[in-house]
């Protein structure tokens, strides 16, 4: 109270002081309304930004790294950037739909196929859980997630080339006691996505500030209708821990994927509501491209056409559209090529579209892309099976890389991954300064090292027995060709050639099978190795049959009697008896050289030394 009336003293004496006074302790009034008005405005601003299920973490802006994994034994499908491409739009204008701005989803496709270190037998040890978890935790570490370079909360989710177990996601078929069974989501004719064998999954990872999701081949690879759910349920909902709505709906967190598309289906609001969304207050402007999203549709009619009965593609438009173009394309085979349609039509929107007419039983993929003469264009991709008994699936005319038998027994019982009851450890019984070798081969650190040349080859010291396996972890140290294993069965000695490049492709081979090398009945065609990359070989030899396999993979399978096999003089080597090692123009770094005698014993008394 003094100072008060001090201060009012003051200003009945210093009139003008006390004016000045009066506007200062304004203008800090004000700007303390000011302030604090920001305040407030900033913490509805903040309540009306959309965050992760739990609020730890904005999600104004979502951006989600979408990667094409495959593994070391697979090649990428021709047309995996056209698919990928397709999926990002379709989650991009749904979440655009749903949110209205709020909340704005971009997608990132890395621009190459990821080639895992792993081979599909490889990754798919464990339960559905460890190959998710494998699969992110790879693509994660090689290509990181993106946490320090944006303000977007991050995802990263992975399109595998592959489902967690054995299935031609194609026919939708997979083994089971010797037969082939089908397996997925059918109803009135149609497929959705949904087989026990895919393994999708995803995760919210709040303390990291990042999402981690896997759709499998079952959820992407072939485009049922309803597989864009999927992809946006695992790589954008449980990504920023959506749950599945109780009870169940046609909703995307729920049931979405077997009912339609994505755009026939939808975010519950209750749960839009939880993570910050707003209804807007006026009625949102006319979005032609979010109309036509929202309303287009292509089913096929008849929905289970037999064979030889002509199928078309029944066509739902926004009111009122006007088509400028229409382009319609189907394939029969996941790899094959894309068959376009040619496509008229009267009036402003086709109600049909050609598709094809089929002469055997076979599953189709077709695709559908249309402008609008206003501008908006629309993508839609889909799935049907052609018949003669809508009760029975159609058999593949020839297996998928998942239905072979060798792949099965890879998958199923990766037993040359178990520990021998016996082994000999061959690297340290090599002294390169003491065996027999044409080129400089040396040792470091207990790895052995072959030089760049043609025909570089070590005899071993070491006559194996009868029958036994062999098992080398190698690396290239340049781009890859010829590595060769040199065995022996019986009095025949001959080599088994992994990776050899006279050409663009790799070729393994046994030489020589009845006088014959590379270009056999044995010739496998495709690449093995990648430079700086180990690989496991193994190589397994009895009195009448020869397998090698490579990083799980089985490559070569031979039957028959071991007089019809032969070395050619190139690669001889001075005792007939001994193993060796070759290699053609590039360098090879050994890791592991060990043989595991399945009958009889070998003989270690300093065989192939000088």
């Amino acid at each position: 109270m003094e100072g008060t009336t001090a201060m009012r003293y003051s200003a009945s004496r210093h009139p003008g002081q006390a004016q000045r006074r009066w506007l200062a302790r304004q203008a800090w009034l004000a700007c303390w309304l000011a302030s604090a008005c920001s305040v407030v405005l900033a913490s509805q601003l903040a309540r009306a930004d959309t965050k992760t299920w739990d609020g730890r973490h904005g999600t104004r802006k979502i951006e989600v790294k979408v990667v094409y994994f495959v593994p070391s034994d697979r090649q990428p499908l021709p047309d995996w950037r056209e698919r990928m491409d397709y999926y990002c739009r379709r989650i991009e204008l749904f979440h655009a739909r749903e949110f209205q701005g709020q909340s704005v989803l971009k997608t990132v496709p890395h621009p190459e196929p990821l080639v895992s270190e792993l081979t599909t037998a490889e990754l798919r040890r464990g339960d559905g859980d460890a190959i998710f978890f494998r699969t992110l935790g790879e693509t994660s570490r090689r290509l990181g997630d993106g946490r320090d370079t944006s303000d977007a909360f991050p995802v990263l989710l992975v399109l595998s080339e592959i489902n967690w177990r054995p299935l031609d996601d194609f026919y939708r078929l997979k083994p089971h006691e010797g037969q082939l069974e089908f397996e997925g989501t059918y109803s009135d004719g149609e497929h959705f996505p949904g087989a026990a064998s895919g393994g999708a999954r995803a995760t919210y990872r709040a303390d990291q500030r990042v999402g981690w999701g896997l759709v499998s081949a079952d959820g992407w690879r072939v485009p049922y209708r309803g597989s864009d759910c999927v992809v946006y349920h695992e790589g954008c909902g449980h990504t920023v821990g959506l749950p599945h709505p109780q009870p169940g709906n046609g909703s995307v967190m729920s049931l979405g994927q077997y009912r339609g598309w994505i755009s026939e289906s939808w975010l519950d609001e209750d749960q839009k509501r939880r993570v910050g969304w707003q209804p807007p207050e006026a009625a949102a402007k006319r979005d032609p491209q979010l109309e036509l999203f929202s309303s287009f549709r292509a089913l096929p009619q008849p929905r289970v056409p037999r064979p030889n009965q002509p199928v078309t593609l029944d066509l739902d438009w926004p009111a009122a559209a006007q088509v400028k173009s229409l382009r319609v394309r189907f394939q029969t085979a996941v790899p094959g090529p894309w068959v376009e349609v040619p496509q008229a039509w009267t009036g402003d929107a086709p109600a049909t579209a050609s598709l094809a007419t089929f002469d055997r039983e076979t599953p189709v993929s077709y695709r559908v892309d249309a402008q609008l003469q206003d501008g908006s264009t629309v993508e839609l991709w889909g799935y049907l099976q052609v018949r003669a008994n809508p009760r029975r699936v159609p058999q593949p005319y020839q297996l998928s890389p998942d239905l072979l038998p060798e792949t099965l027994a890879a998958n199923a019982a990766p037993a040359l991954a178990s520990l021998p009851k016996e082994e000999i450890d061959l690297l340290p019984l090599i002294d390169p300064a003491k065996c027999w070798q044409a080129g400089q081969w040396s040792k470091e650190q207990g790895k052995l090292l072959s030089p760049k040349q043609f025909g570089a080859r070590l005899e071993l010291p070491y006559s194996p027995p009868p029958e036994y396996r062999l098992t080398v972890i190698v690396e290239p140290l340049d781009e890859p060709d010829g590595l060769l294993l040199g065995q022996r069965v019986g009095e025949k000695r001959f080599v088994t050639l992994l990776n050899y490049r006279p050409d663009k492709a790799g070729l393994s081979a046994i030489e020589n099978v009845d006088g014959l090398n590379v270009g056999n009945d044995t010739t496998f065609t495709g690449d093995l190795f990648q430079k700086n990359r180990l690989s496991q070989a193994i190589v397994t030899v009895t009195r009448q049959e020869v397998t090698l396999t490579v990083d799980g993979r089985l490559v070569i399978h031979w039957k028959g009697d071991p007089s019809r096999l032969s070395l050619s003089d190139y690669w001889r080597t001075p005792d007939d008896k001994a193993l060796f090692l070759g290699a053609y123009n590039c360098r090879y770094r050994f890791h592991r050289l060990t043989l595991e005698p399945l009958a009889g014993q070998g003989d270690r008394n300093n065989k192939g030394a000088k």
